[in-house]
Formats: structure tokens, C-alpha cells, sequence
């Protein structure tokens, strides 16, 4: 980590969505999937540079058109549903390396099908970077219900493993439990020295720091039922979408 760090920002979105199809350019008040983390990103001030990565050419136009740069096509061998995330993460850092000469101190992977992370969020998250010298930074989302309550089901139908974690216990009130979280797909922002160690989003859990978002700006997209529910919570009120419409806009 050198100085305040060199942020490289990083959008994934492939073309062969198939929960909902073409999926990273349906719109939500207007905007496209895409348009949501490109804005976020620019408006955000911690990305030195914004690039796509994709192997879509009306995604990549898409990405252009918000302020993303496109400087490659991602190969075809990582735009199935098979391909890891860590594999499209290396590959742009591959090309930006030999590119540039040089790497960057850290990259802010940004996947569209969690498109509510404000620009703030991404200042926040590379404030807490920084100042916690993290390998990854990654957004969390509160888990309802606690995992106590939750277990498969048998091919019968019998639930007796999920009622024996609970059976016995007198403590099952909600505020008696402990508050759980999980990743919400919203923003991770990856230490470029411990990528490269490990060569995973998730290989050093000892230096890895959660940002909670709330439900609303928590919102992951990937059935339909996903993006009847991401517009109604910005049609009704519950989301304001101010922070991805005044790109002017720069958190400190």
C-alpha cells in the first residue's frame, strides 16, 4: 500500500444472465444495472480508474455511455456461469498490469446485480481500507431468520433437522438472538497484494472487514421476482435514487 492507496475499479457483467435475461441492462428508474455501479462509482472520488469487463458489446456500450472504460473483451472461457469471479477479477488485474506498467493498491470489484451501494458506501469502504489496512472489504446485509431457525429438509418432507437445532432451547425470541449478517454482492473491495497472494476474493478471513447496508440497498437481483421488488422499493418511496442521478456529486 503505497501513499493513500490506487483504487482500480472494477465492473463485472457478463451477457448470458439466465435467472433474468439480459439481466445487466434492465432498468431500474431509467437507469440500467450497469449505469448504477459506473455512477456510483465515478461519483464515489476513490476509483483512479473505472473499467468493465465483459463480453458483451451492448453491455460494453452500455458501460461506455456511464463513464466506464472498456479497454478489452473478456474472454469467452470466463463469460459462462462456471466462471469463478476470482478468474475475472485476476484477468482484468492481468491486463491492467501490463497495460499500465504498474499495479494498483487495490481493486473495488462492483457487480451490477446489486446495484444499490451509494457512492458514499464506496467512499466508506475505501476509508475503511485504508485505515484498517484490510485484504477485503466487503458488504453485508443482516440475515432474517437467524440460521437457528433455518435446515434442509428431507426427501420426505420431514423438517425434524431444522426443529432439532431449536428443540429445547427457551431464548428464541428475535431480540434474544444474536444479530447474524451476510455478504450482500453490493461492493468488494480486494487489497491488490493479498489478491495476488492468494489468488481469492475470500483468502485471507483474518484481515476481512464488513459494511452493513440496510435491506433496501441491499437488494440482489437475480430472478425476476428480484427486480419487481428492486423497482417497487424506488417506484414507492422506500429508495431514493438521488445519489445515481447527480454524478456531481463528491463524498469525502
Amino acid at each position: 500500500m503505497t501513499g493513500d492507496g490506487r483504487i482500480l475499479g472494477l465492473i463485472t457483467a457478463r451477457g448470458g444472465s439466465k435467472g433474468v435475461p439480459r439481466k445487466n441492462l434492465q432498468e431500474i428508474a431509467g437507469l440500467s444495472l450497469v449505469g448504477y455501479k459506473a455512477r456510483a462509482a465515478l461519483a464515489s472520488g476513490c476509483c483512479d480508474r473505472l473499467i468493465l469487463s465483459s463480453d458483451d458489446d451492448e453491455i460494453l456500450a452500455e458501460g461506455r455511455r456511464h463513464g466506464a472504460e472498456t479497454p478489452f473483451v473478456r474472454p469467452t472461457e470466463l463469460a459462462d456461469d462456471t466462471a469463478a469471479s476470482d478468474a475475472v477479477v485476476l484477468h482484468a488485474m492481468d491486463f491492467v498490469e501490463a497495460e499500465e506498467g504498474r499495479p494498483y493498491d487495490a481493486v473495488l470489484l462492483l457487480e451490477p446485480s446489486s446495484p444499490f451501494a451509494t457512492p458514499e458506501d464506496l467512499a466508506r469502504a475505501a476509508r475503511t481500507w485504508r485505515q484498517r489496512q484490510a485484504s477485503l472489504v466487503v458488504s453485508l446485509r443482516r440475515v432474517v431468520p437467524h440460521s437457528i431457525f433455518v435446515g434442509p429438509l428431507r426427501e420426505d418432507d420431514r423438517a425434524d433437522q431444522i426443529v432439532s437445532k431449536f428443540a429445547g432451547r427457551t431464548a428464541l425470541r428475535r431480540q434474544d438472538l444474536e444479530q447474524e449478517y451476510t455478504m450482500s454482492g453490493a461492493l468488494y473491495l480486494l487489497d491488490w497484494t493479498s489478491m495476488r497472494r492468494s489468488g481469492r476474493i475470500y483468502g485471507d478471513p483474518d484481515r476481512t472487514y464488513g459494511l452493513v447496508l440496510d435491506d433496501a440497498h441491499s437488494c440482489e437481483i437475480d430472478h425476476p421476482f428480484d427486480l419487481a421488488l428492486a423497482r417497487f422499493l424506488v417506484s414507492s418511496g422506500a429508495l431514493d435514487v438521488a445519489p445515481w442521478q447527480d454524478r456531481g456529486s463528491r463524498p469525502r
